[in-house]
């Protein structure tokens, strides 16, 4: 098979979802800046064999509203401040996708208008027709609600084709591997089969709504250099959970 064949997508459209955690690299907190741009280039990497991307990213590396909750602030209040998290992550997202040249739309669920545009459907949709990078910030706008959660949404919104869940870890194992030496990777599972071994693919509401939406989750590790588009590419990478 040649290269050529080989780098064919067997998706048109995509949502990648990345953790907050994610652009800490090994940092403590915030975003390291060589991570970030590790990540540009994975994404560009499936752009550039024509796959439209939607992003939706999490908080946690700035602010984690739930562990401010145990802490005593209130559980709504935190969770905005977690949304506002997530802005400040896709624009550094957007700052270094755009300075590679590559086109890129923020669209947040709040309301910023002096800093991102607010979410709208309809142009979303255009943008990923149009090949642009849209990033999807402020969660879903509501709190109690996780960016896993943002994630199943947008995906079945956007009319993608998989959930890319991003991780530290290269698939869904029958235990965790760092506790259970004898846990073994799924190379695919149906939802029911997740449910019924109680496996955290995500978050309650995240996953029945990809699986009430038919929307595959596949998740695979994102610090695995080429396995974002070895997962676009029909090649083995992560776990596949479908219906």
């Amino acid at each position: 098979m040649s290269d050529q064949k080989k780098a064919k997508p067997i998706y048109k459209r995509v949502l990648l979802k990345l953790s907050g955690e994610a652009l800490m690299g090994h940092d403590q907190f915030g975003i390291n800046r060589d991570t970030l741009n590790y990540m540009v280039g994975e994404i560009k990497s499936i752009l550039d064999i024509g796959v439209q991307v939607g992003i939706v990213v999490g908080g946690g590396n700035i602010f984690r509203g739930v562990a401010l909750g145990a802490n005593g602030m209130d559980r709504a209040t935190g969770d905005y401040m977690g949304m506002l998290a997530t802005v400040m992550n896709a624009m550094a997202l957007q700052d270094a996708l755009t300075k590679t040249g590559v086109p890129v739309r923020i669209q947040s669920a709040l309301h910023l208008e002096q800093v991102v545009q607010p979410y709208i459907r309809g142009k979303a949709l255009r943008y990923l027709d149009q090949n642009r990078v849209v990033i999807f910030a402020a969660g879903t706008g509501n709190p109690f609600f996780t960016t896993d959660t943002t994630a199943a949404l947008r995906g079945a919104e956007m009319g993608a084709e998989v959930v890319l869940k991003a991780t530290k870890v290269d698939g869904i194992y029958t235990a965790d591997p760092m506790k259970d030496p004898t846990a073994t990777k799924f190379a695919d599972i149906t939802f029911d089969e997740a449910m019924k071994r109680d496996l955290k693919v995500m978050d309650g509401t995240a996953f029945a709504l990809c699986r009430t939406n038919d929307l595959p989750i596949r998740v695979f590790n994102i610090f695995k250099p080429g396995a974002l588009k070895r997962a676009c590419t029909g090649l083995e990478e992560g776990t596949l959970v479908h219906s």
